[in-house]
């Protein structure tokens, strides 16, 4: 009896090992998994020439289960959030028609309210720094962690994310030129705007001939010509 009770705990313990083993094998596997897909698109977004097919291939699909799948998906929806950001910020940083607000193509089809023009600057300003704003916040540790921790995992998990997201991430120097790419678009915007206000504030003051601008008054063409310059 005692041969068989002994028999019957060695087979418990052997199953118990066996099944612990898978366990913890499955979770190393889902682990490589999870930082080789991580590792590889991280590769994808700093390249030079962004492939951006094969950046929405991985960030749409999930290779890793379970817990793992929490971490991926928490990792990629931070990508995809900052990076439709920064998306939204080049487009709008090589608007040409940034360029040909203070044009006289423009001072001819809108003037001389220019109405469409100081709406599409405003507009556009608001969304500049608004995007500004979400792009310096992105590279906050609060609202990188902010992806993650809504997901009631325990802190391995959480410590892997952390790790994996911000291991090469020196939130305390980041490079500015975005932000300053930013400031000096919105300081264009600012001085058209001025540009644009004398012009309809002064509509009987000034005539287009030829491909010229023309005023009446040597005061408000010098205001124009300061503006004009200080671009």
């Amino acid at each position: 009896m005692k041969k068989k009770v002994l028999i019957a705990i060695l087979i418990i313990i052997v199953i118990a090992i066996v099944v612990v083993g898978y366990f913890v094998f499955s979770d190393m596997m889902q682990e490589d998994k999870l930082k080789t897909e991580l590792s590889e698109l991280q590769q994808l977004v700093n390249t030079e020439n962004i492939d951006m097919d094969a950046i929405n291939s991985r960030l749409d699909r999930t290779v890793t289960t379970g817990d793992y799948a929490l971490v991926e998906n928490a990792f990629k929806s931070y990508l995809r959030d900052n990076f439709d950001n920064s998306i939204q910020i080049a487009e709008i940083l090589n608007d040409e028609k940034i360029t040909t607000l203070l044009t006289v193509e423009n001072y001819e089809s809108d003037g001389k309210d220019f109405t469409e023009s100081k709406e599409y600057i405003t507009n556009t300003r608001e969304t500049l720094e608004d995007c500004k704003n979400k792009y310096t916040e992105f590279f906050t540790e609060d609202k990188a962690m902010s992806y993650i921790n809504s997901k009631g995992l325990d802190s391995y998990y959480i410590d892997l994310y952390r790790n994996e997201l911000m291991g090469d991430m020196d939130l305390a120097s980041q490079d500015t030129t975005v932000q300053d790419s930013i400031d000096e678009v919105i300081s264009i915007l600012n001085t058209s705007e001025e540009v644009l206000n004398l012009l309809s504030e002064n509509q009987d003051a000034w005539e287009i001939e030829g491909e010229n601008i023309v005023f009446n008054s040597d005061s408000l063409s010098n205001k124009y010509d300061e503006l004009i310059n200080s671009l």
